[in-house]
């Protein structure tokens, strides 16, 4: 039997219960993977990150409850708050290495500054059958992420976004998920992020899909920087910023505990 430190981080807020929540479990060597697996499971968060020690830098991995996955902001997030405000304080620049390649996390006063891959988007004349069915409602554009793991939605307004009611069964069958943005009343884009097909109804708040939100957005509103608001039941911000092939992805994080979890 295994002791291990645990903590709950919330993720692109700055106040407890806002945010998108994630697990993070510090290891000092691999669990094999259905144990963590299972513990993804038992946490039920969108997310729980393990990290090991690699040389000046860390090997990340992310799990849902279901599935390991290529790339995730939030859990990113959590795990550099948590690296610089309890196992090293003062530390403000972190690397991980991952499946979607090295990503850098740096402290900038109160946000934390990611550093991710840009996502080309592909538009798509003929969007899949279903999805407005599913959704309840037409999106103007559809596009999709340039390795086909989301649709991405385009609305006209706010409000369009914030009254989607989708049918998550039937987005489970469409087997990707799917990014729906507008134009901000507040800030200059808002999204909601629906995944069933990877175990998540509506995500809270997700660092991943502004690798795609941000290009668009910068594209269309002819800026560089992005400030976008994920419009879930929690909230969500993130200051973004396009820089070449690369995307800066900024906010907030709390923790909400810390404990310890035996395997």
């Amino acid at each position: 039997m295994r002791k291990l430190r645990i903590y709950q981080v919330d993720a692109f807020t700055g106040r407890l219960f806002g945010g998108n929540p994630a697990a993070v479990v510090p290891l000092e060597r691999w669990l094999d993977d259905a144990t963590m697996q299972s513990i993804a499971l038992e946490n039920n968060l969108a997310e729980t990150a393990f990290f090991v020690p690699e040389a000046d830098r860390f090997r990340l991995r992310w799990f849902t409850p279901e599935v390991e996955v290529k790339l995730c902001g939030h859990a990113t997030l959590a795990s550099a708050h948590v690296l610089f405000t309890i196992l090293e304080p003062g530390r403000r620049e972190v690397k991980f290495e991952t499946l979607s390649g090295t990503l850098a996390v740096v402290a900038a006063g109160e946000r934390l500054v990611l550093d991710f891959p840009r996502w080309k988007l592909a538009p798509l004349a003929d969007p899949p059958r279903g999805l407005a069915d599913a959704l309840h409602a037409a999106p103007t554009r559809v596009y999709s992420t340039g390795d086909g793991r989301d649709l991405f939605a385009v609305f006209e307004r706010e409000a369009d976004v914030a009254a989607l009611a989708p049918d998550f069964g039937a987005l489970r069958k469409l087997g990707v998920g799917v990014i729906a943005t507008a134009p901000g009343t507040r800030s200059d884009c808002v999204v909601r992020f629906f995944a069933p097909a990877f175990g998540i109804d509506e995500d809270p708040g997700t660092g991943s899909i502004h690798c795609a939100l941000t290009p668009y957005w910068s594209e269309r509103l002819g800026k560089r920087t992005v400030h976008s608001l994920q419009i879930s039941k929690r909230g969500a911000e993130l200051h973004c910023e396009l820089a070449g092939e690369r995307v800066l992805i900024a906010g907030k994080a709390v923790k909400y505990l810390e404990g310890w979890i035996e395997v």
